[in-house]
């Protein structure tokens, strides 16, 4: 879990020749634009998604192929690519009810999740085959990372065949509970007097944001929490520095191959929010190239994570696409110092501390 990132406040939000009060009308503007263009339609992306992926696991447990286990598996990575995206915005209503850890328990370094996961499929426990029941059980149990297990790990070729039908029922409910949450989330962000409203609106009355400055500071706090997990957690969590420092096993979605598809859904999930919410035009008139530079630089790591395909492990024994994978650490660590220290000093914001724990 990563610390949230703190800023020392220099300035009200810099805007040149604003006062303080068009500061922060303009601050609301900028909020607004980042709910209305990326974070509801991700969220209703993700919902929408989640919907698909309950309806293939019902189709499997329903008729069992090879043909409806490929369905299944097809939907889990499209809802992955879409949380991928969505999962930038961890605070606000995902936060609520421990959602966040629901819908993904990861890193699980110490295989807790995992044997939890597995003590179900063995003792075929009938209320984790039941979604509301299965809410209130352990959060490694209910989200992705349990589902990815169901329909990738071992035994998962049986879900093909009417041999475990335990295994493809506990698989539909736990994309039930996804389905839930994600609809949950969605309705929060849509809410007119909920948590975005009073994001939008920061003022001396407002219990979570006093000004403009502190509402946009959680804004950029999202572009460099979001790029340092991506960097340090996620990618450095498995490549080494050298081959023999690989952990290809601690990736991100190993089992189903999704793991560069994911930092590619989270940089695309960045790059979309930067350009929604119209930020860099907030810059002064010498320092728009900033905006087109991080554009530029997500791009070009979403395009280089999508080049890297197939299992994780032989990616990493690729000279190639290990070299890949190289480049994508140092596009990710040229704009967190793009964003977190030229982009935040010019609107008068100043980084105080940034750190990840690794819990």
């Amino acid at each position: 879990m990563s610390k949230r990132l703190a800023f020392a406040l220099l300035l009200p939000l810099a805007m040149v020749g604003a006062s303080p009060a068009s500061a922060e009308v303009k601050a609301s503007a900028v909020i607004q634009r980042a709910i209305d263009g990326f974070i509801r339609p991700a969220y209703a992306s993700l919902r929408d998604h989640a919907g698909s992926l309950t309806k293939a696991m019902r189709a499997l447990c329903d008729a069992p192929s090879q043909s409806s286990l490929e369905a299944a598996r097809a939907e889990f990575s499209a809802t992955l690519e879409a949380w991928s995206s969505a999962e930038i915005i961890a605070f606000g209503p995902i936060k609520e009810n421990n959602r966040l850890e629901r819908m993904l328990y990861w890193p699980d370094r110490k295989g807790i999740g995992l044997k939890q996961v597995q003590a179900a499929l063995a003792g075929k426990d009938p209320t984790a085959t039941d979604t509301a029941q299965l809410a209130g059980k352990s959060v490694a149990m209910q989200g992705l990372g349990a589902l990815e297990f169901v329909l990738y790990g071992d035994g998962a070729d049986a879900l093909a065949g009417k041999d475990d039908p335990y295994r493809c029922g506990y698989g539909a409910a736990v994309a039930g509970n996804i389905e839930t949450m994600a609809a949950e989330v969605d309705e929060a962000w849509k809410k007119p007097d909920g948590f975005a409203a009073l994001w939008a609106n920061p003022g001396p009355q407002n219990a979570l944001y006093r000004d403009g400055t502190e509402a946009v500071t959680e804004l950029v706090g999202v572009f460099i929490n979001e790029l340092e997990m991506v960097r340090d957690v996620r990618l450095k969590g498995f490549l080494g520095g050298k081959p023999e420092g690989d952990k290809p096993r601690q990736a991100i979605y190993w089992r189903s191959q999704n793991t560069t598809n994911s930092l590619a859904g989270n940089l695309s999930g960045i790059d979309a929010l930067f350009v929604a919410s119209k930020l860099g035009d907030a810059l002064p008139a010498d320092a728009q190239w900033m905006a087109e530079s991080i554009h530029i630089q997500l791009a070009n790591g979403v395009a280089t994570a999508k080049s890297v395909t197939g299992p994780i492990d032989k990616a990493l024994a690729d000279p190639v696409l290990r070299g890949k994978l190289d480049h994508f650490a140092l596009i990710t660590s040229s704009l967190t110092t793009l964003i977190g220290t030229r982009l935040t000093a010019e609107f008068g914001l100043t980084a105080g501390f940034s750190s990840l724990d690794g819990d």
